[in-house]
């Protein structure tokens, strides 16, 4: 059975990895399916087995993008919040952040197509669930911003890192320049985890 679902799910996975690279270079608004089918160079009727529409496939794109989130999400619900806890969560959170960088430039340069898709809300609860997870039972507001910002700087961190790349290669060198998307994400874990540390158990 496994031999039979692979072409499917690689095929599948194909659709997904070049309409995102469709999506983010011209905008979601301004791909049209027809251009994704060519660029797989596939038919339209290929792609529609799969994908039926472009919202079929944003949904595609999130979640597979989105699987690690899940996983975090269903490590950490249930567990009793301790400061040890709440770091584990935002090093496992970093540990998927490289994978969602394109999915993330997606987002950023489609904001006005996705903000109220049931896509973007689905990404939109995972993260809320996320920053939940971090802050723990009866946060203040102080702690709850804490955590959403300790989260959020990976996603400044890849802004960062595409402001230094344009930027040119005279500049690389430069004091502070981002130059890889490790390096982007070891320097947003290291601030997360600064930011969280304020975030203290209540009661």
């Amino acid at each position: 059975m496994s031999t039979t679902q692979s072409p499917r799910t690689g095929t599948r996975g194909r659709i997904v990895e070049v309409a995102l690279e469709l999506f983010s270079e011209q905008g979601y608004q301004e791909t049209s399916l027809r251009e994704i089918a060519d660029r797989l160079g596939v038919t339209k009727a290929a792609l529609y087995y799969h994908f039926k529409t472009k919202d079929d496939i944003v949904h595609g794109i999130i979640e597979q993008a989105a699987s690690p989130i899940d996983e975090v999400i269903a490590w950490g619900e249930g567990k009793p919040w301790t400061p040890e806890l709440r770091d584990e969560l935002i090093r496992r959170f970093a540990a998927g952040a490289v994978g969602r960088a394109p999915l993330l430039r997606f987002f950023h340069e489609n904001q006005p197509a996705l903000r109220d898709s049931s896509s973007g809300l689905a990404f939109k609860e995972r993260m809320v669930a996320m920053i939940k997870l971090v802050h723990g039972p009866e946060a203040t507001p102080a702690d709850r911003l804490r955590a959403a910002m300790a989260l959020f700087s990976f996603h400044t961190a890849l802004f960062l890192l595409k402001q230094d790349l344009e930027a040119g290669p005279e500049a690389a060198c430069a004091t502070g320049m981002v130059t890889s998307l490790a390096q982007a994400t070891d320097a947003a874990l290291e601030v997360a985890l600064e930011i969280a540390e304020r975030i203290e158990p209540r009661g």
